[in-house]
């Protein structure tokens, strides 16, 4: 294995140069190596003559375009290595062209390559070896020895190979893991978008058109019945303040500060305040409440406030309703809430589309404020006008045990 870290960081280094100066540079390297080992050769063999240096010019030559044609260099490389032997010179290092070659093979392909190329090595080595006489070319041992020789370099660059794929696989995976991660993150900051622009838009519309009821009202009552006026006016006030209080604590949740204490959720039991922001408006409110509505899930508790909410302000604003009727009923692990009036069919509130598209520029966006607070719930809703007059606003509701996982109505 450090051999292999040797390899890698050798090949980091010449990575940074341009590939044929990289080529140049172990060209020279080897063949500085190369030709010292055949510059002598042991006593009793043939010494170095012009056909040994021609072997070595033409081995360093190929080793030039090793990245480009690998396979053809470990076959140059290897002839000469073989023609070295069976002219009759013998040298340790003759061989160190063809193991880059060999190695060049094994680090450039594929493991079939690699084994193709390991078999007819080791055969060629091994009969270059009984022809040449292996007391020769290893007077230690047998020319199953020399067989083996050629696999260690392809050994070496199918090791080095292996891990450059494993490496460029685990970057991969890393980089698709970090991927997953921002679309994530930049889906959650959207549904977080989503949702605050919802929550500030049912506290603000709201409010603002409960309090131009109650100015309506006082400003009407002002000279003849001064204490409605009054009330209104103190109506005014507290509809002021809860809007203060409900945005503080949006706000609070925006800047995650665990300073101050959150308010909490407005539920099933503040509908009543609800009722008593548009008295005198013209609008007559009966609201209607059956069921065990106590300990509900929070998301539905504040589901139902802020859809009673919208359909209210909608009422108020765009039907020119003069009654409305809110019911809340529970039957088992189901909430329904309605919210009818007797109000004409016109303004922004027939203007929203029912498919469950966004509202174009210039729309309103209640009643898909309205769908989005049932489906973040797990429910269902649905609107439109009603036989006769008037306009109806219906959700369904879970509120069992698997409730928020989206059932829908039934």
């Amino acid at each position: 294995m450090n051999l292999v870290m040797t390899f890698e960081r050798l090949r980091a280094r010449a990575g940074e140069l341009p590939p044929l100066t990289a080529d140049l540079l172990v060209a020279a390297g080897v063949g500085l190596f190369t030709a010292s080992d055949a510059a002598v050769n042991e006593p009793g063999y043939r010494q170095a003559d012009w056909f040994t240096w021609l072997l070595l010019a033409v081995s360093l030559l190929a080793l030039v375009r090793r990245r480009r044609e690998p396979v053809a260099v470990a076959v140059i490389t290897g002839a000469a290595c073989a023609g070295w032997a069976l002219y009759g010179h013998i040298g340790e290092m003759l061989n160190l062209p063809v193991i880059v070659a060999l190695y060049t093979v094994a680090v450039a392909g594929d493991r079939r390559r690699t084994v193709r190329t390991a078999v007819v090595a080791a055969v060629v080595s091994g009969a270059v070896a009984i022809r040449v006489g292996h007391d020769v070319v290893n007077p230690q041992g047998l020319p199953f020895l020399e067989m083996l020789w050629p696999l260690v370099p392809l050994l070496l660059g199918e090791v080095v190979r292996t891990r450059r794929e494993l490496l460029r696989a685990y970057e991969a995976r890393a980089a698709r893991a970090e991927e997953d991660r921002e679309r994530e993150a930049a889906r959650r900051v959207r549904e977080e978008r989503v949702r605050m622009a919802r929550e500030l838009h049912d506290i603000v519309a709201h409010t603002v058109t409960a309090m131009t009821v109650q100015a309506g009202v006082a400003l009407d009552a002002f000279d003849l019945r001064p204490e409605v006026s009054r009330k209104a006016m103190r109506q005014v006030r507290d509809s002021g303040r809860e809007a203060v209080r409900e945005l503080r604590a949006t706000v609070t949740v925006l800047r995650e500060s665990d300073d101050e204490p959150t308010a909490p959720l407005p539920g099933i039991d503040r509908l009543g305040e609800l009722a008593e922001r548009f008295e005198g408006g013209g609008v007559e409110l009966v609201m209607r409440r059956e069921g065990e509505l106590e300990g509900l899930p929070p998301m539905a508790e504040l589901a139902v406030h802020r859809i009673v909410q919208e359909a209210l302000t909608n009422v108020v604003r765009h039907s020119g309703a003069r009654r409305a009727a809110v019911s809340v009923v529970r039957h088992g692990d189901r909430l329904t809430v309605e919210v009818v009036d007797d109000g004409k069919a016109a303004g922004g509130r027939r203007a929203e589309p029912v498919d469950g598209e966004r509202a174009g520029p210039g729309g309103g966006f209640g009643l898909l404020g309205i769908r989005e607070r049932a489906a973040a719930a797990g429910g269902e809703v649905e609107y439109g006008p009603v036989p006769g007059g008037g306009f109806l606003v219906r959700a369904w509701l879970p509120v069992g045990p698997r409730a928020g996982r989206g059932e829908g109505r039934p």
